[in-house]
């Protein structure tokens, strides 16, 4: 138990300490914005395409892995949107930003360390496919369900075009992109380009760990929406026993991305969710709501997951 807390602490540290460092510190938000620039343009991009670009070509076009997962991400999407749609009495906007948090896990701050620390370069292909494949799968739905309720003013011809041009130049994306160019010529970058995206790389997590906990803390916390912890039942537990149930019956995947799979989507609630609902200026105070409670119970839950895949105690299958 003292090695799974040793590493699950420095992760939920650094949020907690940035979370106490915005309740205490009286510097406004726009002190983020230089330090979310670099996590989001300089620091992770690096992490992302040293991921992929270290990986056999033919792991990277796993069609069976990558369509497996998303599509469990979208069924806890359309679970939640559900629930949204229902407490939020057929507010579609609303429920859209409520599902993002019933399904949209944290694969961009926490995923990377977390996943590579627990189970090691094995889990970089698996984190990496997640992450591009969910973020795809969010950046294009949510768009879409915005123009259909007529809460985004442009028209849907512009709205597709506007998500093809976010998806193609997101950093994360073009990082994740020029990675698996890399591994399919081959190409190592010089050493002293390699040092230096090292360099930024080991600066990706604890930066975006403790800007989490600043964001968490400066967004406003007003009474628990009663949607929300349906939302995070869905995200904290259904979410990861459905994408272990999935990846068992289809079968035929490494052990090492099963449990890298579990780990992923086991994470709380994504910043994007709040980041969205601010955007669409809809659902603000549950968004929020939402990302500060699901980090905190999922320090609970989390940890527990951490300790079953670091013991071998994921089952193998239903019948094991």
């Amino acid at each position: 138990m003292s090695e799974v807390l040793a590493l699950a602490l420095p992760f939920f540290g650094v949020i907690f300490l940035g979370l106490a460092c915005g309740r205490l510190a009286r510097i406004p938000e726009s002190g983020l914005a230089w330090l979310s620039f670099f996590i989001i343009y300089v620091a992770l991009p690096p992490l992302f395409f040293s991921l992929v670009a270290r990986t056999p070509f033919h792991e990277l076009t796993n069609g069976t892995f990558i369509a497996a997962t998303t599509a469990t991400t979208a069924l806890c999407f359309t679970l939640s949107l559900l629930v949204g749609l229902w407490l939020r009495r057929g507010n579609l906007p609303e429920a859209s930003i409520a599902a993002i948090v019933g399904s949209y896990s944290n694969v961009g701050y926490m995923g990377p360390g977390l996943t590579l620390g627990a189970l090691g370069a094995g889990a970089s292909v698996p984190t990496a496919l997640i992450f591009v494949f969910d973020s795809l799968f969010f950046f294009t739905i949510v768009p879409v369900l915005m123009a259909v309720s007529g809460r985004d003013n442009h028209r849907f011809s512009q709205t597709l075009l506007l998500v093809v041009r976010r998806v193609m130049t997101h950093p994360f994306n073009v990082a994740t992109f020029l990675g698996v160019a890399a591994a399919y010529f081959e190409f190592h970058p010089p050493v002293a380009v390699e040092k230096t995206l090292e360099f930024l790389r080991n600066a990706a997590a604890p930066c975006a760990l403790f800007t989490l906990g600043v964001s968490v803390a400066l967004r406003p916390m007003g009474r628990m929406q009663g949607e929300v912890p349906w939302l995070l039942l869905i995200k904290l537990v259904i979410h990861p026993a459905l994408v272990w149930l999935v990846l068992t019956t289809v079968g035929g995947f490494d052990p090492v991305w099963i449990a890298t799979a579990v780990l992923m989507a086991s994470l709380p609630p994504a910043l994007n969710a709040f980041i969205m609902a601010k955007q669409y200026d809809t659902y603000v105070a549950g968004a929020s709501g939402g990302v500060l409670i699901g980090t905190v119970v999922s320090v609970a839950t989390v940890t527990a997951m951490l300790y079953a895949v670091q013991h071998d105690m994921l089952p193998h299958g239903l019948l094991h």
